[in-house]
């Protein structure tokens, strides 16, 4: 179809636009997603056989040369997938736009030749002598009508002709105008996108390659707007979309993988392996993108996204479990979720909510992250069906002024994030193979008082059947029993020198208040003055008698220090929390040893 001069100056004709093959357009698009296919699976052969083959066969200099050469060499199998995917659906979305002004212009035919009215080469219609005369009686004369390809923008001429049938020849021609004016926007539009579809020169893919890519892949979701976007069911419960990617053909889910992996990535209810892939993708996709920005912001997040890049592209290593990417984005303080071990093949699964002064930066992508890998180490010990999440979908409160930050004082972001947490885990609920998984929820800081506001919604955290909550400034509830799981499902650990357990109620007075100018230490002076209180911003202290939590056993952490309140994963610094944790992760939250409450 290229070759059609500009929207204003169109040479399109309304029979050239009939005589278009758009099977031929759909057969090119078949090649170029067989070549994307094929390239998707050679570089999931390099990474899930060759690397890791290599890997644990070889060692030395060439061993490491030969790794880094099939790392490469999988980037561009990487990025042939997802360019050759980006021209499969520009050509289906092409040809769908075609067709649709195929059908809107063959309707306007076929009305012209059932009245036997004349379609001209140029669009005009011309209509027979029809109606009569006023005062002769004799047929009105017929005439001839042009088009107006946007008829509504049209002034009216103030003169209606009196023959009948011209009001209906006026009309086919405006439709006649118009399919050819659509059909000549979009072949000028996608024109323009399959000309920008091309590779540097070279076989190195290099950061300005992704982000020509992310540049390549916007211009097409804008383009495939009505072809694909408006059909991803956002809207839905996580069991119907998990249902809507069932039915779809594989060709289909191809191309929305292609094209959104930024939406299919991160929608809750479809599976784990489709997610993960998505995401892969998009992964590179946002590194290109922050890559072309220069602030503070895309910097911070940059690192993140390369760091759990590298880790991903790592493999795994023997006894640890598979890395999963269910999630990744740059919005707000980013978004990141990361499973190790598939969430839907196995028989328990835990979601791990960070807290206080969390973001997509370096600190998340080594620390939380290694939180949630070392429980998912320490549960498989006991039990091998063991998935553990850490799920970074919200806006954690960020300390920017010490302790005495007002941002975590509000329950907003709790709420905010609560609903999405609860959308999360129902998703994983609807993707799991089994009838009754073992899941849990685990909140940490400020990630506690967002899993207990994702308890507050009908009927609690779908599928949820234990929480813990570690170094909580409270939950939003005062009784263990409010958050829909039993009493005795909900497990609490303290650590004796945990600043933020001990964190005052917005209603304690100013006692609290003195001790900020002299930062953390001041304010466990304060803490130790306030003595027995229970209270915490968020409500009754979980850790507390009157809570009604099972209370496990942790280290007390270094005193006068914010270490505490971050060693509660840690097998190393805090063995007995850590255990405890993989113990009701597996499913053993029963053998868990108990601590006396205060």
């Amino acid at each position: 179809m290229s070759g059609w001069d500009g929207v204003a100056g169109s040479t399109l004709t309304w029979a050239a636009l009939r005589e278009v093959k758009c099977a031929e357009l759909e057969e090119a698009a078949d090649g170029w997603g067989r070549t994307s296919n094929r390239a998707d699976a050679a570089r999931d052969r390099i990474e899930s056989r060759l690397l890791p083959g290599l890997r644990g066969t070889q060692k030395g200099e060439a061993a490491e040369a030969a790794t880094r050469r099939l790392r490469g060499l999988g980037t561009n199998f990487q990025y042939i997938y997802t360019e050759c995917g980006l021209l499969r659906t520009t050509l289906n979305s092409l040809a769908h736009e075609i067709k649709t002004q195929q059908r809107v212009l063959q309707r306007a035919l076929d009305e012209a030749a059932a009245l036997r009215f004349t379609v001209h080469a140029d669009g005009s219609v011309t209509y027979p002598a029809g109606g009569e005369g006023l005062v002769d009686g004799k047929p009105l004369p017929g005439g001839t009508a042009s088009g107006v390809p946007n008829p509504g923008m049209a002034a009216p001429s103030g003169l209606v002709a009196p023959n009948p049938n011209a009001g209906r020849a006026q009309d086919i021609a405006d439709r006649v105008a118009q399919a050819v004016r659509a059909a000549a926007d979009a072949d000028w539009r996608y024109a323009r996108i399959l000309r920008s579809l091309k590779a540097q020169e070279g076989l190195g893919v290099s950061t300005a390659t992704w982000t020509d890519a992310a540049s390549d892949a916007e211009a097409v979701r804008q383009a495939a707007r009505g072809y694909l976007k408006d059909a991803v069911p956002h809207d839905a419960s996580p069991a119907e979309r998990k249902a809507w990617w069932s039915g779809l053909t594989d060709e289909q889910r191809e191309e929305y993988l292609a094209v959104y992996p930024d939406q299919i990535g991160n929608l809750d209810g479809i599976p784990a392996l489709v997610r993960d892939a998505a995401n892969r993708d998009n992964l590179q996709l946002l590194i290109g993108k922050l890559e072309g920005r220069n602030d503070g912001d895309a910097e911070t997040k940059l690192a993140a996204l390369r760091e759990i890049d590298r880790q991903l592209r790592a493999g795994t290593k023997p006894g640890e479990p598979p890395m999963y990417l269910l999630g990744i984005g740059d919005q707000g303080n980013g978004r990141a979720i990361v499973s190790y071990g598939n969430p839907d093949a196995a028989r328990n699964v835990a979601a791990y909510v960070p807290g206080l002064n969390t973001s997509l930066d370096m600190e998340f992508a080594r620390g939380d992250l290694k939180r949630a890998r070392d429980t998912a180490m320490a549960a498989r010990e006991i039990d091998g069906e063991t998935a553990a999440i850490a799920w970074l979908g919200y806006d954690a409160p960020q300390l920017l002024d010490g302790m005495s930050s007002l941002d975590v004082a509000g329950a907003e972001r709790a709420e905010t994030g609560g609903r999405a947490f609860h959308g999360f885990m129902s998703g994983l609920a609807a993707s799991n193979d089994h009838d009754e998984p073992h899941m849990t929820a685990i909140g940490h800081s400020y990630g506690s008082r967002t899993v207990g506001a994702a308890t507050q919604y009908e009927g609690g955290i779908p599928e949820v059947d234990d929480i813990v909550l570690v170094g909580s400034p409270g939950v939003g509830v005062d009784r263990a029993e409010d958050l829909h799981v039993g009493k005795d499902h909900v497990f609490v650990g303290a650590a004796k020198n945990d600043v933020v357990t001990r964190l005052p109620s917005l209603g304690s007075g100013m006692l609290e208040v003195a001790g900020k100018p002299f930062g953390p230490m001041g304010e466990l002076a304060v803490d130790a003055v306030r003595g027995g209180d229970d209270d915490l911003w968020f409500g009754r202290n979980p850790a507390s008698e009157g809570f009604g939590a099972r209370r496990f056993v942790v280290d007390p952490g270094p005193p006068f220090s914010l270490d505490a309140h971050s060693q509660y994963f840690d097998p190393e610094l805090d063995t007995e929390s850590a255990d405890s944790i993989a113990m009701i992760v597996a499913g053993e939250g029963h053998k868990v040893k108990q601590e006396s409450v205060e």
